[in-house]
């Protein structure tokens, strides 16, 4: 007598029925390698056994493995068109699922080259795999997203909490690439942020257009230490790049404005708790109204994020509620006139993930658009997290931006992704643009991308004055000249404060955009006096972050890891060097998931030392690895010199590269 498995795998139909006529549970049971008996059966490309599964067994078809793969998963392995042309059109399995990875029955097919089955999908779907894009759309530290369309271009705003320059500026023609153009607050002077703590600054910006003026404001949120936390500021422009006006304070309490401007011209400022409203001069640079609420929300827990829309004789007010973390949503309410008694949505919430196992969550904090061909999308925020060996999920990216189409039902609701919650791979917005459809083609890029990896090279441009915000970031405002050029190269001013405080300055880093990554940078080698360290950083706060590095001591110059972990402080991979037999030395990072490993070179770049240190849990660089302070930023990488009380000195930077191996951006690009 046979066991289940063994009738699976030998294709005998009429075995597996007797045993499951006998003891249904067992198509429960899972093989060695912990896949399950109806995944195995779907997978031999058995169609008779597969129905029977499907339709006689008590296998449930929403069950998913551990890395949330679906029947049509393990359908796509089978290579069967027959197979997965069952499961998505009569047991309703959708191609454009992804797994916690985020790769879809689609892209799966794609990778493996299944031709028959990648046009099966591209017929179902109504689109090739190179006319579809993958959330999120901007991957790492953009948070919050707001948007707006001129013309037929798209800019988009996203918080910066305590980084310089605050709130940038990005373009888009097609709301896929993204561009970052300037920002809204350039000038050190004016960013107000000295002695303000990690995680506080720009919240939640909004980006706005009238009457041939873009216009930014955003909450000011400072220290808990004060009997005022939280204020507005507005800026405006001319050009969306900028330069932008010098931030006008609004003294009204509360977080999340946005900025509407009515038909009659007259401007209005939104503000949580719930929406309420007041509205500005004619510049938006004063409050010249009491505020009043229009509506507090559908969920009533933490209603924020609002945004008005006014369209076919409604006021749409929609507005994000359930708080930043797993219950994150959109809701939407109407009413005939601007302050008059808002309606529900009977659809609410519009998005959200109710999915809690996979790839993105805590989606909410949205804001809709309108297309130049009449589209509706709804850029909103996300995170995704990686899974440590204890169970425990970390987000080290940081709160995403992603887009999913926004469609009217009949009675007039927008709703988005028509209630699905959000999508990994979705069809590309509509250009104008035709493009000849190749599956063949589709099948060879993704064979090629997965044959390298998903790796994707970016040299960043040369340092220099006129380049560096578009890629890097300061923590809080740097020293008048924190920062110096030449030839391409980048020379820090050592900082009489330490990276563990908010006075810490010259720190200059850029967004990890991708769970596995390698960067490295080139430093000349300083003359450092005991006590002295400059090199690499992975950064979150000034309470969380590693450092790699040269470490000055009173017997000679050290190479090694620091991790700052709240108040505790970790050294591991300590080394003795003569730097000065050396003229640079080469720093790398690489990153794989929660794991980071330090490498470096000196001089000329062919004797690494392959692992000079390893960390094997980097969990306190996100949001969720230390509970102090506010922590809704996400992880960077980056460099850094720390000078403290000894003579002043500069290190001095050049040639940083990164490698990510990021299926997201691989399609996205």
């Amino acid at each position: 007598m046979q066991d289940i498995e063994q009738a699976i795998l030998q294709e005998d139909v009429a075995e597996v029925r007797r045993i499951l006529e006998e003891e249904p549970s067992k198509i429960d049971r899972k093989d060695e390698a912990g896949t399950l008996m109806s995944f195995l059966a779907t997978r031999t490309g058995n169609l008779a056994l597969v129905k029977y599964v499907v339709e006689y067994s008590r296998a449930s078809m929403n069950i998913v493995d551990d890395k949330h793969r679906n029947i049509l998963h393990y359908g796509v392995l089978s290579g069967s068109v027959e197979v997965c042309r069952y499961l998505v059109e009569k047991v309703g399995m959708s191609p454009v699922t992804g797994d916690f990875d985020l790769e879809t029955p689609y892209e799966l097919a794609a990778r493996l080259g299944f031709g028959e089955l990648v046009d099966y999908f591209e017929q179902y779907v109504g689109a090739a795999l190179q006319d579809m894009y993958k959330n999120p759309i901007r991957t790492g530290f953009f948070p919050d997203p707001s948007i707006v369309r001129v013309g037929e271009d798209y800019y988009m705003v996203n918080s910066t909490f305590v980084y310089f320059p605050c709130i940038p500026v990005s373009h888009s023609k097609d709301l896929i690439h993204w561009e970052i153009i300037g920002h809204a607050i350039t000038e050190p002077e004016w960013c107000m942020l000295d002695g303000i703590e990690g995680g506080r600054g720009y919240w939640a910006p909004d980006i706005s257009y009238a009457d041939g003026r873009f216009y930014i404001t955003a909450t000011y949120r400072l220290n808990d230490d004060g009997t005022v936390y939280r204020k507005q500021i507005v800026v405006s422009s001319e050009k969306p790049e900028g330069p932008y006006s010098k931030p006008a304070i609004i003294d009204e309490d509360g977080i999340d404005p946005s900025i509407f401007t009515d038909e009659d011209g007259r401007h209005y400022m939104l503000l949580n708790r719930g929406a309420r409203i007041f509205e500005l001069n004619e510049d938006c640079t004063k409050q010249i109204s009491e505020a009043e609420l229009l509506y507090y929300g559908d969920n009533k827990r933490a209603p924020e994020g609002p945004h008005l829309l006014r369209k076919d004789g409604y006021y749409y007010l929609f507005e994000a509620e359930g708080g930043t973390g797993p219950g994150h949503r959109i809701t939407v309410s109407r009413s005939r006139t601007l302050k008059g008694n808002y309606e529900p949505c009977p659809y609410n919430p519009i998005m959200r993930q109710e999915d809690a196992g996979a790839g993105i969550q805590r989606c909410g904090h949205g804001k809709p658009v309108q297309t130049a061909q009449g589209d509706w999308y709804m850029v909103y925020l996300c995170g995704r997290k990686l899974v440590g060996a204890d169970g425990s999920a970390y987000s080290m990216l940081g709160r995403e931006t992603a887009l999913d189409p926004i469609t009217w039902t009949a009675d007039g609701w927008p709703i988005v992704n028509d209630l699905k919650g959000p999508s990994c791979l979705q069809v590309k917005p509509r250009t104008g643009a035709a493009r000849a459809v190749d599956a063949q083609a589709d099948v060879a890029a993704a064979e090629a991308a997965d044959k390298a990896g998903m790796t994707k090279t970016q040299a960043i441009p040369g340092f220099s004055a006129d380049t560096l915000y578009r890629q890097w970031l300061s923590v809080r405002a740097p020293e008048k000249d924190g920062f110096t050029f030449a030839d391409g190269h980048v020379l820090i001013k050592g900082s009489k404060a330490d990276l563990d405080t908010i006075d810490a300055r010259n720190i200059l880093v850029r967004r990890q955009t991708a769970f596995d990554f390698t960067a490295q940078v080139r430093m000349r080698i300083p003359k450092l006096q005991p006590g002295q360290n400059c090199g690499m950083v992975c950064y979150y706060d000034e309470n969380t972050f590693v450092k790699y590095g040269l470490f000055a001591e009173e017997d000679g110059v050290y190479i090694g890891v620091l991790e700052k972990i709240g108040d505790e402080v970790r050294r591991s991979g300590f080394e003795k060097v003569q730097v000065t037999a050396w003229k640079s030395i080469l720093f790398r990072v690489a990153t794989k998931g929660l794991a980071r490993k330090f490498s470096y070179c000196a001089d000329d770049g062919t004797d690494w030392e392959e692992e000079s240190a390893a960390l094997e849990n980097v969990y306190y660089l996100c949001d969720e690895g230390l509970k102090k302070g506010k922590r809704f930023t996400g992880a960077m990488v980056g460099m850094y010199a720390y000078a403290g009380d000894g003579a002043a000195y500069r290190a001095e930077f050049e040639d940083f590269t990164e490698e990510l191996y990021e299926k997201v951006q691989a399609l996205n690009d």
